[in-house]
């Protein structure tokens, strides 16, 4: 079943490569969707895949790339829209 979801990443998560974590580990689980950076510091992630990617997926995000410090993800389910074709980094 697919399912989307908005992501929140807070933490120490700008400026340590976490857009670019995101873009491989989507690919890596047939994600699409987004990453950006929010004028708050926290990265913001949309994403469509299947449940069970999207929950190893989540995963990866609360982990993060090596130099990150991810204090918490925010999950927001969304409604699957099939807009997404690819995983993109948005700046």
């Amino acid at each position: 079943m697919i399912v989307a979801r908005r992501f929140i990443i807070s933490g120490r998560v700008q400026g340590v490569g976490f857009r670019y974590f995101a873009q491989r580990a989507a690919i890596e689980y047939h994600i699409s969707g987004y990453v950006r950076n929010l004028p708050t510091g926290q990265v913001e992630v949309v994403a469509e895949g299947q449940r069970e990617a999207m929950e190893a997926f989540k995963r990866e995000l609360s982990i993060g790339p090596y130099h990150a410090q991810v204090t918490s993800v925010d999950e927001t389910p969304l409604n699957v829209t099939g807009y997404f074709h690819s995983f993109r980094i948005e700046h």
